[in-house]
Parts: C-alpha cells; sequence; structure tokens
C-alpha cells in the first residue's frame, strides 16, 4: 500500500507537470495574433491568458469525465499506465514546442494513454466508439470548421469597411478591431483553460480510481480542478514563444481584423465542443483559425510550407506519443526499477531538450524577429497577385555599365 501511495503521488506530480507544458505549449492558441498584430505586448499578453485559463479550468468538467471514464477502460488499469502515458506525452510537447510547432497537447495525451493501455493489457482495453467519435472526428472537424468560419468572417469584415477612406475613420476602426481582438483572445483563454485544463483533471482522476482512492465514473474533486488550474496558468504565463513565433507570423501576415476573426471563430468551436464533451485539439482549431484568417483577406497568403509542417506533426502526434507511452509502459511493467529508469529518462529527456533550446532562445523580446522565409508556393502566389487598388507599382529601370578600357587601347570606332 505504501509503494501505491508513493507511485500514486509521483504519477499526480507528472500529471501536473504535463499540464504546465500544457500550458507554455499552447499559450500561442490564445495569444499569438494578438502580439503579432501588436494589440498587447507580450507579457501583458501571457499574464492576461494565465488568469483566464485558471478561470476556465472551473466552468466544466465534461471534457475530464471523457478522458476518465472514456477513452480507455478503466476497470484493472494499472497506476503505472498512466505514469508511463503521461511520460510519452511531456516529451512529445517538449520535441515539438523546440522546434517551435503548435501541435497538440491534447492528442499528444492521447496518444500516450492509448499506446501505454495497449502495451499493459492489450487493444481491448480501449474503447474505440468513443476515440472514433470524441477524439478522431473531432481532430478532423476543428480546424476545417474555425477555418471556413475565419475566412467568412474575414472576408465580411473587410466587405462591410471597403466604403471607409477617411484617414481618421480607419484609425478608428484599426483601434477598435484591436480591443476586439483583445477581448477575443480573453475568449480563446477563457477556452483553452475550459477544454484543456479538464484532460489533466481527467487523468489525474483516472489515477486515484486506479489507486483505489476514488471510485469509477466520480467527478475530479475540488483540489484536482484547482491544481490542474494553476499548472496551466503558471505554464501560460511562461510563454511559449516558439510557437507564438510561428502561430503569430509564420503562417501569414495577419492585421488586427483577421486577428479578430481567427480568435472569435477559433474560441466559438472550442467552448461548444467543451460544452458537447469533445476533446478536442485548441491548437488545431486555432492553427485553422489563422490559415482561414490569412486566406480571407485578398491579397493574404498562407505560408504552405510551415502549414506542411503543421499538418505532418499532427499526423504524427498520436502515433508517436502513443509508442514513447508503450516504451515507457514496457518498462513500468519490469517492476520498481523500470519505474525509476522511466523518470530519469523523463528528467534526462527533459534536461537535454532545454539545453537545446538555449543554443537560440526565443522570448518576448525577440518573438517577432526572425520569421521564416515564405517559401516557394507562397513566393509564387505573391508574384502572380494583382497589386492592391491604388498601388503605384515602380518604374524598373537598370544601367548597364560600359566595359573598361585598358590604358592605351584606342576606342571602339563603334561607341565613338
Amino acid at each position: 500500500m505504501e509503494h501505491i501511495t508513493l507511485l500514486l503521488a509521483i504519477v499526480i506530480v507528472t500529471a501536473l507537470v504535463f499540464d504546465f507544458t500544457n500550458g507554455f505549449h499552447d499559450t500561442a492558441n490564445a495569444m499569438a495574433t494578438t502580439i503579432s498584430t501588436g494589440a498587447l505586448k507580450p507579457k501583458t499578453a501571457v499574464a492576461m491568458s494565465a488568469v483566464l485559463n485558471l478561470v476556465g479550468a472551473f466552468l466544466s468538467v465534461e471534457v475530464a469525465k471523457t478522458i476518465s471514464g472514456g477513452i480507455i477502460n478503466e476497470n484493472g488499469l494499472r497506476t503505472e499506465v498512466i505514469f508511463a502515458a503521461l511520460v510519452g506525452a511531456i516529451l512529445w510537447n517538449l520535441l515539438t514546442w523546440l522546434v517551435g510547432l503548435p501541435s497538440s497537447s491534447s492528442h499528444a495525451l492521447f496518444g500516450g494513454l492509448i499506446g501505454a493501455a495497449v502495451m499493459s493489457a492489450g487493444w481491448s482495453s480501449i474503447n474505440g466508439g468513443t476515440v472514433v467519435t470524441k477524439v478522431l472526428l473531432p481532430a478532423i472537424a476543428a480546424p476545417v470548421v474555425a477555418g471556413i468560419a475565419a475566412l467568412l468572417a474575414t472576408k465580411l469584415t473587410y466587405r462591410l469597411n471597403r466604403k471607409i477612406t477617411d484617414e481618421a475613420q480607419l484609425k478608428s476602426t484599426a483601434k477598435g478591431y484591436r480591443a476586439g481582438q483583445i477581448a477575443s483572445a480573453g475568449l480563446v483563454s477563457l477556452a483553452h483553460g475550459t477544454n484543456d485544463a479538464q484532460k489533466t483533471m481527467g487523468i489525474i482522476t483516472l489515477a486515484l480510481v486506479t489507486g483505489g482512492v476514488l471510485s469509477p465514473g466520480s467527478n475530479p474533486p475540488v483540489w484536482v480542478i484547482a491544481s490542474a488550474g494553476v499548472a496551466i496558468a503558471m505554464g501560460t504565463y511562461l510563454g511559449g514563444w516558439r510557437i507564438i513565433r510561428t502561430m503569430g507570423s509564420g503562417l501569414t501576415e495577419l492585421r488586427p481584423p483577421q486577428g479578430f476573426a481567427a480568435q472569435t471563430s477559433a474560441a466559438t468551436v472550442i467552448l461548444a465542443s467543451s460544452h458537447l464533451g469533445f476533446s478536442l485539439s485548441t491548437t488545431q482549431s486555432c492553427s485553422g483559425a489563422v490559415m482561414g484568417a490569412g486566406l480571407g483577406r485578398k491579397g493574404g497568403v498562407v505560408r504552405w510550407s510551415t502549414a506542411t509542417r503543421m499538418f505532418v506533426a499532427w499526423g504524427l502526434t498520436l502515433p508517436a506519443a502513443g509508442l514513447m507511452g508503450a516504451g515507457a509502459e514496457f518498462l513500468t511493467k519490469q517492476g520498481p526499477w523500470g519505474v525509476g529508469a522511466v523518470a530519469v529518462l523523463l528528467v534526462a529527456g527533459s534536461g537535454a531538450i532545454w539545453l537545446l533550446s538555449r543554443r537560440k532562445p526565443v522570448d518576448h523580446t525577440n518573438v517577432n524577429v526572425g520569421t521564416e522565409p515564405a517559401g516557394v508556393v507562397t513566393t509564387a502566389i505573391s508574384a502572380v497577385s494583382p497589386p492592391p487598388a491604388g498601388a503605384v507599382v515602380p518604374e524598373l529601370k537598370t544601367t548597364i555599365s560600359a566595359p573598361a578600357q585598358t590604358a592605351g587601347t584606342p576606342a571602339d570606332p563603334a561607341t565613338v
């Protein structure tokens, strides 16, 4: 019993560490566009997001129920399985953060959980129907729905403002959109806390059930809700600046009206799914909305080289985290030394990734500097796009210098 109590404590701490990585990994979901358009200063933006993430954690427990009693069968589940799942999810989160890719923390968690459960008890431990209806289908639908909504909202916004030509009105309109962008960013932060903090609540609740502390089907205790909210808020305040750079200006160039449209669309999708208990990826929803907003403005383009890398990361997240979780579970099955080995690997891997990140640090001082090149497809689209109405195209001029003459050489008669 003493061993189980110690292991349970380790699992709870590891779950809160995952929640912390979820916070700084997914800060970009809420604040990247607000920072890139200058609506808020970087540190102010992440502080605001952290507070609202904490508030959002107390609004619902529907997603937590999906995780704690829906994806895998609780009966006969070992606490070590949850520990292994969390290790896989944390390492994948850190790897994708290192390269600045906004992958899904949610799918990293699901992948780790599925991989560890299969390694422990076989495929019969997985509720396939729940995985399909509440994880896979929302993963496909969320970015598409959010992207289409943001595209249409952006087009509508520019259409409504197309007749405004007075400079004072333009400045007033831009100021209004910045204010709206701040409000919509707050809504996304609230939605992120509501959806993502619940995933950690569900994992801790599942661990308490496997340890015999709670009965199957129980709601998360208040202390679980509070600790998960605090952990994700602390991670959010740290700021995942690498991913903020990718989301804010690595995908497309956004203006305040586009940022407002993207954030409002994403927040609507996330809050609706949280109410229905769909554990969708806030990262994919926000990324889809940013791309939709980028395509919604006339002349706007998406950097498809960056988008392609994001799509690949999305597709790899579930299987990659699953393999990591399965490998960690293989070790934990060997006994106490295996659990210790997994813990050491987690600490060593996290430390190595952090040291690699220090080679080219990204923080609030340079988050909007050094965005990646447009890429071949984007450059080609820009080259054939007509200039905006009223733009003056400079006349092309070139000067060809005369060939140098050697001293003493007579001039060519043709040039005289």
